[in-house]
């Protein structure tokens, strides 16, 4: 009788399978075999990588399944166009060691009905514990919908392609956020709706080999912005967006920047910081050996009155710089709009060191606008060349204090030499 009634279960469950679609079948069958190893395919749970499906399910079936494996791989495969919408990739439960293999492309929607009222980011990794992101393929923002605000964009366009009104809030393409041991290398991120890629209290993060790409008018689209993060390198990218290439917001410390190749965009800035009377601790930060061509600035720190706290021990050395507007600059009266009130405090700026120093610049070579109440202390300059490719002003100095190394092209004789009497840096708040 038992040997009847397995006979009878076994011969209902492959009736079932008959009875399937040959596509289910298969589908099945890949999807078993997949959860037996350590690499989760997304076509595997339902993706149809067709560029106009909605993929997102399936990305998010894929991840549950992978994020409880270590060691585990999703591949996003190449030939294929994934529509997905905002998505998060949790690391809560998560084992550690996951790989991103993504060699397609991921693409994001145009319509307003798929972003909902302020989506802050697209694509989303939070609270992970040593997870790598990889391959050949491209994270494409399609961001010209959102970009009305830019002449360069026909408006009208834009409400036809988004077939309604897009939330004023733009989202950030690629988030990071809560994540130790993070690695992005090889991909592509483009046409970010707003900034491409963000590490928000990330740890450990190496990011090599990416490249960047939206048009040099493209509004508020950083390259790399970092916030709260401390030991990041990133290195052999080329970045090209319209705004900063790299931006370094306070609670950042550790951070070394080499071998990046920027531009168009606003060059390489830490800042800017304070805003709404905030505290910014932002130190320990090295750029070098990078080019920057054809952007507003190059390597620049910018404040806004009414900060506190301190940028310290920051090191530009070996840049190269083409057709930049003004290639070295401090700002502490930083205002975004012309509409900033006059404040007596501000984050402090201190020890900020810039050598070997190279190129063409179009408006002014050096921009050092420091606070009345609380100058810039401890600047050198050491072989600092810089040529005018037309008309353009000298070197601009204000309560900037430090020294020159060596002989500058051309002579900043507006540095004020040693220390201002009373800086009041002591009684800054301990960063």
């Amino acid at each position: 009788m038992k040997l009847i009634t397995i006979s009878l279960i076994v011969a209902v469950a492959f009736s079932v399978i008959l009875s399937a679609s040959t596509a289910e079948r298969v589908s099945h069958w890949r999807k078993l075999k997949a959860e037996s190893s350590s690499t989760f395919n997304v076509l595997d749970y339902g993706a149809k990588g067709d560029g106009h499906a909605d993929d997102t399910k399936a990305f998010e079936d894929a991840w549950a399944v992978a994020c409880k494996v270590e060691g585990s791989t999703m591949v996003v495969p190449s030939g294929s166009v994934f529509l997905v919408k905002p998505i998060s990739f949790s690391g809560s439960n998560c084992e550690p060691n996951m790989v991103f293999q993504l060699d397609g492309k991921i693409i994001a929607p145009t319509n307003s009905a798929a972003w909902g009222s302020a989506t802050l980011q697209w694509l989303e990794f939070k609270k992970l514990n040593m997870v790598t992101i990889k391959g050949k393929g491209v994270i494409d923002g399609q961001g010209s919908v959102w970009w009305n605000d830019s002449p360069s964009y026909n408006p009208t366009e834009v409400m036809l392609k988004s077939s309604g009104r897009l939330p004023s809030t733009k989202p950030t393409a690629l988030r990071f956020y809560g994540s130790d041991g993070v690695i992005v290398t090889g991909i592509t991120i483009q046409n970010s709706q707003e900034t491409h890629l963000k590490f928000d209290s990330c740890t450990n993060v190496q990011v090599f080999d990416i490249n960047v790409s939206s048009p040099g008018d493209s509004p508020n689209t950083d390259g790399i912005h970092l916030q709260n993060s401390k030991a990041v390198v990133i290195y052999s990218s080329t970045l090209a967006c319209g705004d900063d290439c790299i931006s370094i917001q306070t609670g950042c410390l550790d951070i070394y920047v080499h071998d990046v190749n920027c531009g168009p965009g606003h060059g390489i800035s830490i800042g800017s910081l304070g805003r709404e009377n905030t505290k910014a601790c932002v130190r320990n930060i090295t750029v070098q050996d990078v080019t920057i061509q054809n952007t507003l600035t190059g390597v620049r720190i910018k404040t806004r009155q009414g900060g506190s706290g301190s940028v310290q021990n920051i090191m530009f050395s070996n840049i190269q710089v083409s057709g930049v507007q003004t290639p070295i600059s401090i700002d502490q009266y930083y205002c975004e709009g012309g509409k900033c009130k006059n404040e007596s405090s501000a984050v402090a700026v201190t020890n900020i060191h810039y050598e070997n120093i190279k190129g063409t610049y179009t408006k002014e070579p050096i921009y050092f606008a420091c606070s009345d109440n609380l100058p810039c202390t401890g600047i050198t300059l050491d072989t600092i060349q810089l040529e005018s490719t037309q008309n353009s002003n000298v070197p601009f100095c204000w309560e900037a204090y430090g020294e020159l190394k060596t002989n500058t092209i051309p002579p900043v004789e507006c540095l004020q030499r040693g220390s201002p009497l009373s800086t009041g840096i002591s009684n800054i708040d301990s960063c």
